[in-house]
């Protein structure tokens, strides 16, 4: 990794500018097929984690927070509302980075969901009504079967596009950044590694406000 591609000395004071621009780049470049995934973990009420890999769909970077949209009612959703915080990892391999997120989460405001959720393609937005998202299912025919179902509901059998409203149990979450972690390749893995952390105070049921970041930097 080139030096001037390693994490400058000192430390900046707000590390939300230096994430939104690895962000910016790995979206332009496109040297990956999803450069907005990222895996989310969370934890269960038995203690247990587990994590899957989800899409940013939003970096609001002044205010420290992201974006991802899910089925309130999913393995996840549940989880989230039972134990509202959660840890993201972003891994650009070709780009030899790698950003770790923690921090509390909260529901987005509905008309945020709403917007995302009409910028779906037509039948993904129809896919939300008709998946019970994390429940079992008896076959791929019943999905099928499901999906007809909600056609038939929302009077769309025919229909390859049009109006779909958001279903009540979809819609985004925001995490809330308090802990952000850094990560450069370095030569013989001598990476450059560096954690930021703040305290947040929650405003209302949307939003946070944080506290002046500090920074620490970690040994590989």
């Amino acid at each position: 990794m080139p030096a001037d591609e390693l994490l400058p000395d000192p430390l900046p004071a707000d590390p939300m500018p230096m994430f939104a621009t690895w962000f910016s780049d790995a979206r332009a470049r496109n040297v990956q097929p999803n450069p907005d995934a990222m895996v989310l973990a969370t934890v269960g009420d038995d203690g247990a984690p587990s994590a899957r890999v989800v899409l940013c769909k939003r970096l609001v970077a002044d205010q420290g927070f992201i974006v991802f949209f899910t089925n309130y009612d999913s393995r996840k959703g549940r989880e989230l509302a039972a134990h509202p915080r959660a840890a993201v990892v972003f891994h650009w391999d070709v780009l030899h980075r790698q950003v770790r997120l923690e921090g509390p989460v909260v529901r987005s405001p509905a008309p945020e969901s709403d917007q995302y959720f009409a910028s779906r393609a037509f039948e993904s937005r129809v896919g939300a009504w008709a998946s019970v998202q994390s429940e079992p299912l008896a076959s791929r025919a019943a999905m099928v079967q499901q999906v007809q179902a909600v056609r038939e509901r929302l009077g769309l059998l025919q229909a390859t596009e049009g109006e779909v409203p958001r279903p009540p149990h979809w819609g985004g979450i925001r995490l809330w950044i308090d802990s952000i972690e850094l990560w450069s390749e370095g030569a013989g893995r001598i990476h450059d590694r560096a954690r930021w952390q703040r305290t947040l105070t929650k405003k209302d049921e949307f939003t946070f406000s944080g506290g002046q970041w500090t920074a620490t930097r970690l040994n590989p």
